[in-house]
């Protein structure tokens, strides 16, 4: 544990918030735009920061118990996808489904949680 002030996220929230609150409501045009994009990356950042180590935590694990062995998540996801690709799993396979659908809507709260869809699939 650190206690290093501010923190990564604490750095990321002050530049979200100064390009918002300061620069953002007096530009116009493209680069009013590009400022918009910058803004929501910075979003993102901050959603990743806070929720990336549990929801890969959780995916490693899923993943795990789906393939039967243990690993890197990147190493996992790529035995998943040559599973898949050589006919080993599909949709029929016990816990491939709600696998997928986690994983998606794990990528979907760090990308774009106000996203209509996922907020529809929240519902379900």
């Amino acid at each position: 544990m650190t206690t290093d002030r501010p923190t990564v996220p604490e750095l990321v929230q002050a530049v979200r918030e100064f390009l918002e609150a300061e620069v953002q409501p007096s530009l116009d045009g493209s680069v009013a735009f590009h400022t918009r994009v910058a803004v929501n990356v910075l979003k993102i950042v901050e959603r990743e920061l806070a929720d990336g180590p549990a929801l890969a935590a959780a995916e490693k694990s899923r993943l795990v118990e789906l393939l039967g062995q243990d690993g890197d998540l990147d190493t996992l996801a790529e035995e998943l996808i040559e599973a898949i690709r050589a006919g080993r799993m599909d949709v029929e396979t016990p816990g491939l489904k709600e696998h997928l659908r986690a994983t998606v809507m794990a990528k979907l709260a760090i990308d774009n949680p106000r996203y209509k869809s996922y907020q529809r699939a929240l519902q379900d």
